[in-house]
């Protein structure tokens, strides 16, 4: 990751959008796990056994920095495990296991780390010690289905959710009531071992038992609460689905006896990121709106909202402002494009500014792919109106089609930057300079 420079002109379009760039990449830097654990953190080494279980994009690299924290802490212990993560998030581990699986679509080798992880933790005591490494992306990755449902059932279901614009709390909770791991069943299997429980928050709120549908943290949402997000949004229900939701009572609840001893942390969240990118923005003379850390919504929608305001507030100015937002939007899929709910906020935002001189913005999700595409997110300047216009892209007609992702790869916007390893969601920056007098 490269240093934000402390020296600004942007005397020239194309520094604004490496300087933005480079903000971008400082925020996901302060939430990478190889920055996260201190020795504080560490649980008590127990008298039995250490089992780490995880899952989630940043499950891998949180597992290689707990490795090397709990032996710096504890040389002569033993730890054994697995965590699961999304193809090509993995990291190397000397003793946690690293499986990779199907994400955001869930697939076979997601349910076998599931059932496997289970089986890990039956039979300890409470002598044993279970680490759970949990960030957003785990309940994807950990698709085992509740008795008498199957793994196409699942994905039929999950499929339409992500397709109807439903936010992530929503679909999270459907996903807990369908499911033999989530919603706190992993630490009720595990019990009575102690389960501290590691979490990189990528949920608007904030909330541990949200992230990756909570599979060691009891969870107060009900069965019917999942059929009635179904049938809100008009989502075919498989008839075994509809039966297991009306009839299935098993969800752990916060007073279940299970969770008494178990301990969770919260190692970084969207605020963290958004600190960061402040904290150097400031340093270097300027001026820093944040909007919140917890924002949803139609994505396009947002970022008209947010062009309106950057224009609105580029007439009150007399310094280079910087407008910070995360959280996680959602997008209702209407066309066969290829997208994601930052380029689409983006191109929403576009379409509100068309060309407005001195205002650049860039929004990518901090795990490095923005909904199933290869591209982090996408960034803009003025000039890639016009560069629109020249090449006859029309923002609408894209929006429409939700071919986001192929308007910013004609314009050269996309940002690539691979799996980050980490996952706090959404980071949109929008820079806006004064209008010159």
């Amino acid at each position: 990751m490269h240093a934000v420079s402390n020296s600004l002109s942007f005397d020239h379009p194309t520094e604004a959008n490496v300087w933005l760039r480079q903000l971008a990449a400082t925020a996901v830097s302060a939430v990478h796990p190889d920055t996260l654990l201190s020795a504080g953190q560490l649980p008590p080494r127990p008298s039995g056994r250490t089992v780490v279980i995880g899952a989630g994009k940043a499950a891998a690299a949180m597992a290689a920095a707990f490795e090397r924290a709990w032996f710096d802490a504890y040389p002569d212990a033993e730890i054994s495990g697995l965590v699961v993560t999304r193809y090509g998030h993995g990291a190397e581990c000397r003793h946690i296991e690293v499986l990779e699986a199907s994400h955001p679509m869930p697939d076979e080798l997601g349910e076998r780390a599931a059932q496997r992880m289970l089986d890990s933790v039956a039979g300890l005591t409470a002598n044993d010690l279970v680490v759970a490494l949990i960030s957003g992306g785990g309940s994807a990755l950990m698709a085992l289905p509740a008795p008498g449902l199957t793994l196409q059932q699942k994905q039929a279901v999950n499929k339409a959710l992500l397709r109807c614009g439903a936010p992530i709390r929503e679909i999270n909770t459907v996903r807990r009531h369908l499911s033999r791991i989530k919603g706190g069943r992993l630490a009720v299997a595990a019990h009575p071992a102690r389960v501290t429980t590691y979490v990189i928050s990528d949920v608007p709120g904030d909330d541990p038992a949200l992230v990756a549908s909570g599979p060691t943290l009891p969870d107060e949402s009900t069965p019917r609460d999942a059929l009635a997000i179904l049938e809100r949004y008009a989502i075919p229900v498989p008839e075994a689905v509809r039966r297991h939701l009306v009839t299935d009572e098993t969800s752990p609840k916060p007073q279940s006896p299970e969770f008494g001893p178990d301990r969770t942390i919260i190692q970084a969240r969207a605020c963290d990121a958004l600190s960061a990118a402040e904290e150097v923005a400031r340093a270097a003379g300027v001026g820093v709106c944040v909007l919140g850390d917890d924002l949803e919504g139609e994505a396009r929608e947002l970022g008209c909202h947010h062009a309106s305001l950057a224009l609105k507030l580029q007439n009150e100015i007399n310094q280079p402002l910087l407008i910070l937002s995360g959280g996680e939007t959602s997008v209702t899929v209407r066309g066969e494009g290829r997208g994601g709910r930052n380029v689409e906020y983006l191109l929403g935002a576009m379409s509100i500014l068309q060309g407005a001189p001195d205002v650049h913005a860039l929004a990518i999700d901090t795990d490095g792919i923005d909904g199933s595409e290869d591209n982090a997110g996408a960034i803009f300047g003025p000039e890639d109106w016009l560069r629109a216009q020249t090449l006859e892209l029309d923002p609408e007609r894209y929006l429409a089609g939700n071919d986001a992702y192929s308007f910013f790869a004609a314009l050269d916007g996309l940002i690539v930057t691979g799996p980050t390893r980490t996952n706090v969601n959404d980071f949109r920056a929008i820079l806006v300079l004064p209008k010159e007098t």
